[in-house]
């Protein structure tokens, strides 16, 4: 284990001591049973739901007499919401049959199979499960030990060329190339849809690009690569991505376009006098007024989905990885439980690829790996498998993980002014966000001064918060804020306007005044007739933020930052009320770190040598990203991510 893979102490995902105490409510009333039904006493199983859920009931001879559900890893305002109605839902069924809360689907269903697992326990049906901590081992490890299961209990054994391990943007990917060329391929998810697959790819020298004359130098955009990762990565790599993504977005137009969905380049404006390069490589899906057939809008995991399928691929969902299976030093499969809970044998002749979505859902891996990013972010934007499940089983498989651990943040979390950016409010899930907080608006720190260059990386001032106090910043604008975004002309995901080419925003003006509205009623959002008023309602000193907002709009009228240099084009005053200011700490989206591997996407092991049968991708995989994600690539992650699957699954269908 290398040094970087520290130890700290965390709480068991087990059934824990507070959990009897969760179940405080009477239960209904309720019809009994035949007597004998069950063999009382209090059985307990679990499920994979966003995280693990756990159930335990109790049993007397004929009824379920309690019932404790410990969701604290699944969504705060979702999935642990619902926690009570469910444990309602299942004393008054008397059994595991029950209705789904709204909205939290994957939840409900998880709760329901654990049901299901503790009445089959107490009918004797099944062996008693005994739950142990799965996140850590009890020296409080993040890594813990490889779990040894029995051959016993293992129940089927399935065979296929290639096993992908994750079905969301890289495993879609992978799982749809490797069908397209004529390989056996089976894909694995532990939910039971796929995880879903981004809008923005980021490629060089696609068909797109050349039909908006954008030609990208590849050794330009290796060199801002490096310099991003402050030479923290395999330049091979990015290379490969420079070479490869063309063609790689191409085929993806080419899979959308086939279901009526146009996929566009989005066009830069440029910006005289920025500091800072943009690459536009950005290219954005629109599904608006498409369908699914089932009254839903279709989506890329959707059409990569069917497009695999139709090539012959497979999906078990419900299916969650527990360890890879090496034979002889080469990885040959996996052991997953199925949506019964049982233990099934996948093996898989040419290689097993993982892409489970790095770990930003495990504060445990965090707080050990990365702290320092938890103590500026507030709000979790994560895909639902980011629990670390990919990487703990490649380490338990003698893969290497990176040294230099980052995560991918983006400044649109609002706080309330009383409220901290950290874990505990990230677990609590109340911050909100706020798309237009990425515009550089005038932003000053707790003692009402401003400190940051605002038109920067939107990773540049979240970084700089770690020496402001309450590790977060104000961001102010005026009532002339929708005029003046347009005139600054952002680029990537933050814009608010069509692209100079035509193609839409992700986010409208429109949408962004809905949720400012919304904020406001929230308590996210201040609103105020004067500076000073606005100043009371974030917690900061009036006359000291008077003092710099005034200092700001001349030189704003100067078009002259003389303080920190932002773009004259970028310098709008503060000056017509209302005034509006949010408390802005970290929105995290990704975790950036991962598994070393070659230019194959072979995992590697401590020496630097492959481990056969073994391929990682996505946010899994390393080597390609450190520090700080460059931002101005939009999609440079999920263009990496499609790229590299791709690679990999055509690597594997030739083998």
């Amino acid at each position: 284990m290398t040094a970087s893979l520290s130890r700290r102490k965390f709480l068991s995902t087990g059934v824990a001591a507070g959990a009897t105490a969760a179940a405080t409510a009477a239960a209904p009333a309720f019809a009994a049973g035949p007597k004998g039904i069950y063999s009382p006493g209090t059985y307990s199983a679990r499920a994979a739901g966003i995280g693990d859920v756990i159930v335990t009931m109790t049993f007397s001879e004929d009824r379920i007499t309690e019932a404790v559900l410990n969701v604290a890893n699944e969504t705060p305002s979702i999935g642990q919401a619902a926690a009570e109605t469910l444990r309602k839902a299942l004393l008054s069924a008397q059994g595991a049959q029950i209705d789904a809360v709204s909205g939290a689907t994957i939840t409900s269903k998880a709760v329901s199979q654990a049901a299901a697992k503790c009445i089959a326990q107490a009918k004797g049906e099944a062996p008693v499960e005994v739950i142990t901590k799965t996140s850590a081992a009890s020296d409080g490890d993040w890594l813990g030990k490889e779990p040894e299961i029995a051959e016993k209990d293992i129940t089927a054994t399935i065979e296929t060329d290639i096993l992908v391990v994750g079905c969301g943007s890289g495993g879609m990917f992978a799982v749809a190339t490797a069908a397209e060329m004529g390989a056996k391929v089976i894909g694995i998810e532990r939910f039971s849809t796929g995880t879903g697959v981004r809008t923005h790819h980021a490629a060089l020298n696609s068909r797109y690009q050349k039909a908006t004359n954008v030609k990208i130098d590849k050794f330009d955009f290796i060199t801002m690569a490096t310099q991003y990762a402050t030479g923290h990565l395999n330049q091979d790599l990015v290379k490969l991505f420079c070479d490869e993504s063309g063609e790689v977005v191409d085929w993806y137009g080419d899979r959308l376009a086939e279901r009526g969905v146009e996929l566009a380049h989005e066009a830069a404006d440029e910006i005289e006098g920025s500091r800072y390069i943009h690459y536009p490589a950005g290219h954005k899906a629109d599904f608006t007024g498409t369908d699914d057939g089932k009254g839903k809008r279709l989506n890329g995991s959707k059409i990569l989905h069917d497009y695999a399928v139709a090539k012959g691929a497979r999906f078990d969902y419900n299916t969650r990885m527990v360890k890879l299976e090496k034979k002889e030093g080469r990885v040959t499969g996996v052991i997953a439980t199925n949506s019964e809970g049982k233990y099934v044998r996948y093996v898989a002749r040419k290689g097993v690829i993982v892409a489970t979505g790095g770990y930003g859902l495990n504060y445990a891996m965090m707080e050990a790996l990365q702290p320092f990013n938890l103590t500026i972010s507030g709000l979790n934007g994560c895909l639902p498998g980011a629990h670390g499940d990919g990487i703990r089983a490649c380490l338990w498989a003698g893969a290497r993980m990176d040294e230099t651990h980052s995560t991918m943040i983006f400044d649109r979390a609002v706080l309330r002014p009383g409220q901290l950016p950290g874990v505990e409010t990230l677990k609590k899930g109340d911050a909100a966000l706020l798309w237009s907080l990425s515009y550089p608006w005038l932003k000053v720190n707790k003692d009402g001064k401003r400190f940051f260059n605002e038109s920067g990386t939107y990773e540049g001032i979240l970084h700089s918060d770690e020496y402001q106090k309450d590790h977060s910043h104000y961001c102010l604008f005026d009532a002339n804020w929708a005029e003046q975004a347009e005139i600054m002309r952002m680029q990537g995901c933050a814009r608010l306007f069509p692209f100079v080419n035509g193609v839409a925003s992700g986010w409208t003006v429109e949408r962004v005044r809905g949720v400012m509205e919304k904020l406001i009623k929230s308590g996210h959002l201040a609103k105020a007739d004067t500076i000073e008023e606005l100043a009371e309602k974030l917690g900061l000193p009036p006359e000291q933020l008077k003092a710099t907002v005034e200092r700001y709009n001349t030189l704003c009228n100067k078009h002259d930052d003389e303080d920190y240099g932002k773009e004259p084009v970028r310098m709008l005053p503060v000056v017509r009320p209302p005034y509006y200011g949010a408390k802005t700490c970290g929105w995290m989206l990704c975790t950036m770190d991962g598994i070393k591997i070659d230019t194959d996407m072979r995992a590697l092991d401590g020496e630097g040598r492959v481990i056969p049968g073994l391929f990682v991708v996505g946010n899994d995989s390393g080597g390609y990203f450190a520090n700080t994600y460059p931002n101005l690539v939009t999609g440079m992650a999920a263009g990496r991510t499609a790229t590299f699957a791709r690679h990999a699954a055509k690597f594997l269908a030739k083998a």
